[in-house]
């Protein structure tokens, strides 16, 4: 493994008078060593860095830097300016210019070097030692830490006192004799009660993940200890990140995000006194983003939840996680990216139907045949449009379930599988397979040590090339024809589906829905029904109702009860209810938690009784639904709407009744005080998260 930098990418008298002259210098360097393939496109991705936001720091500093195809491996180039050249900071031009170059896809190992020094930098004595240093040899170890960061005179200093005779030490002073016995003394006042320090977390994250996210951490850090704080950082770099512990982030007081891309998994901070700002304001102004942080929670400010689901791939899998519980995460990831081409293909397809009569599938294309004035062409073109959408369902889902097991590199192999489980008539069990094929095959690449020089090119050339050619060759002759049976045999019972399998199917489908409110269960036969809207046939639309009609049911029948038997519930569970009607209406099954979170032992069997109901209900009904989400609002494009509504109508009854009663049964007393849990209970209302999430 070559050094990160060398004295041959060392300048001590670099001559640019801009930032762009000084880049081609120092990048020059680097093509000369052989760290960089292509100087212009190089160059290129140094300026869009820049272009992101300026690389000048306080104290004199430039880093420019980027992360790019054209570099070998991670490298970095030191130059000094007698003149001092304009990085935008705030204090004038800078003296130390460092260009640091990762590849993309870089060696952790190297982009925790890069990580250290940017830490380094934030050192008053690290800084001096190199605007002292006279040999570019001794400044390039300087930077690898192999030399210690004091001026030669210092040195010198210290050899002569090392040589010094070192003074004799003084004779032991003999020991004092023991005391006389003593009167027991009293017992010391207990002392005022100390308050424990103020507690901070904090996260920080540039558009690289190679500098400025960890100066803004090595500079929050020293600013917590000056302040007699404790703060602890989580950096979200290139070298990847490790989360918090939950415990610690509990415990803290304050949150303080320097930030210049979105913190990953923001809603594990949520209820508490946020300070959000850029992350060179964490460079340069740490006391002060301590002191705001300080005066909200003092003024009891806090945060608002995270405005958006954190991504199924951002909640990482945990140490002590199982393999059934990362695979239900991969594929609830590809489920979640799935899920806008089903809504927007499933819902214009479905007004198509609306406009233009089920034989609108028929009509040529738009792009041939289109009348302005006729409502045939305009249906027509709804579900071509909406047809298209749907193309992308299997790609879109096996290659976000290869995302969320590799990461960016196994977007290629998983689209590239996606698509051949089409070709192949594999449908939506081909793209399950495709995906979860696609991310193993990568993540078995990316285990294999390879030479420097290749790492540069892997993410973008070797793991997509040999993946996609892996993952083809399985689809195409081993796997997909019995993939391709299973389907069509799963598509034929679907389609056969009548009487009392239907119904007994749409009891099934319902008690899922209901059992645990948004969790794994319920997600499986949502994912269930909207894998079928890939091969849409009678059978699947009816699936679809039918899980869409008893995920409504438990918000609304909770929603209903606190309103006819008000005083069976506590003040927070009735306000709870005033949403919980928006929620159940629109789908989002969750609405019911903080009910279910203070009486499961009531809640949760009456709210199942209720969606076994509404599903049998709808399946015997016969109502169909092309949309995967939506609830009430688009009744209008479901298939027998009166009895779909009837059916859910029918399964809030259920639930209220039963609720109300087995909450009655309970001994009479007053009105039932708030459980402990009441303020999680709270949160966990305020968590309206789709079904579909």
């Amino acid at each position: 493994m070559s050094e990160l930098i060398t004295a041959d990418l060392v300048d001590l008298d670099l001559s640019a008078d801009t930032k762009e002259a000084a880049a081609r210098s120092l990048a020059e360097r680097m093509v000369a060593a052989g760290r960089v393939t292509d100087l212009e496109g190089f160059l290129a991705d140094v300026a869009a860095r820049e272009a992101q936001m300026p690389t000048g720091l306080d104290g004199g500093i430039g880093i420019p830097h980027c992360r790019s195809a054209h570099v070998t491996e991670p490298t970095l180039a030191f130059g000094r300016s007698a003149a001092g050249i304009d990085f935008g900071a705030a204090d004038g031009p800078a003296d130390l210019i460092f260009l640091i170059a990762a590849p993309t896809g870089g060696d952790a190992d190297h982009l925790s070097i890069l990580s250290t020094l940017a830490r380094h930098l934030m050192d008053a004595e690290f800084t001096g030692a190199l605007r002292s240093a006279d040999d570019p040899a001794r400044a390039a170890a300087l930077v690898r830490g192999d030399e210690p960061e004091v001026a030669p005179e210092t040195e010198a200093e210290a050899a002569k006192a090392a040589e010094a005779p070192q003074p004799e030490a003084a004779p032991a002073a003999p020991a004092p004799a023991a005391p006389a016995p003593e009167e027991p003394a009293a017992e010391a006042p207990a002392q005022p009660n100390e308050t424990r320090p103020f507690r901070i977390v904090a996260v920080t994250s540039c558009p690289t993940g190679i500098a400025h996210t960890y100066m803004a951490a090595e500079s929050l850090t020293k600013a917590g200890e000056t302040a007699g704080v404790e703060l602890v950082v989580e950096t979200q770099g290139s070298a990847g990140f490790t989360r918090l512990d939950p415990a610690v982030i509990a415990a803290a007081d304050g949150v303080i995000f320097a930030h210049d891309v979105e913190v990953r998994d923001r809603g594990r901070f949520a209820g508490k006194p946020v300070v959000d700002v850029g992350v060179k304001a964490g460079i340069n102004r740490p006391a002060e983003l301590i002191a705001e942080v300080r005066e909200k929670a003092a003024r009891g400010e806090v945060g608002a939840p995270a405005a958006r689901p954190d991504a199924p791939m951002d909640r990482d899998a945990e140490e002590h996680e199982g393999f059934g519980t990362r695979l239900r995460k991969w594929l609830m990831t590809g489920v979640s990216y799935m899920v806008p081409f089903v809504a927007a293909g499933g819902l214009l397809m479905a007004l198509a139907f609306a406009i233009g009569g089920y034989t609108i599938n028929k009509a040529p294309s738009v792009a041939e045949h289109f009348v302005w004035t006729e409502t045939g062409s305009w249906a027509a073109l709804l579900f071509q449009i909406g047809n298209v959408a749907f193309t992308f369902l299997v790609p879109v889902l096996a290659g976000f379930i290869a995302y969320g097991m590799a990461d960016r590199p196994g977007l290629v192999p998983g689209f590239v599988g996606g698509s051949i489980a089409l070709t192949i008539d594999a449908g939506f069990l081909g793209g399950l397979i495709a995906g979860l094929l696609a991310g193993a095959v990568v993540m078995a690449i990316q285990r294999v040590s390879v030479p420097a020089p290749l790492r540069g090119i892997m993410p973008v050339v070797v793991i997509p090339l040999i993946s996609s050619a892996v993952v083809g060759f399985l689809m195409f002759l081993v796997i997909g024809k019995p993939i391709a049976a299973l389907q069509k045999a799963l598509t034929d019972w679907l389609s056969g589906l009548t009487g009392a399998n239907a119904i007994i199917l749409g009891v099934i489908l319902g008690l899922m829905m209901c059992f645990d409110l948004g969790g794994p269960l319920n997600k499986v036969a949502y994912a269930f029904a909207v894998g079928g809207l890939a091969n849409p046939n009678d059978g699947s639309l009816k699936v679809m109702a039918a899980v869409m009609a008893a995920g409504m049911v438990p918000p609304l029948a909770m929603a209903l009860a606190t309103t006819v038997r008000g005083k069976l519930f506590t003040k927070a569970e009735r306000e709870n209810g005033k949403a919980a009607w928006v929620l159940g209406a629109s789908f989002i099954t969750e609405g019911a938690i903080p009910f279910a979170a203070g009486d499961p032992l009531r809640v949760i069997p009456a709210s199942m009784a209720g969606g076994a109901v509404t599903g049998a209900l709808s399946m015997a009904f016969g109502c169909t639904l092309r949309a995967p989400h939506g609830g009430i609002f688009v009744v209008p494009l479901i298939g027998q709407p009166l009895l779909y509504l009837v059916a859910i109508v029918a399964g809030v009854a259920v639930s209220t009744a039963l609720v109300v009663v087995l909450k009655g049964l309970r001994k009479t007393g007053t009105e039932p005080a708030a459980p402990a849990t009441e303020g999680a209970e709270q949160a966990a209302g305020d968590r309206k998260e789709p079904v579909a999430a």
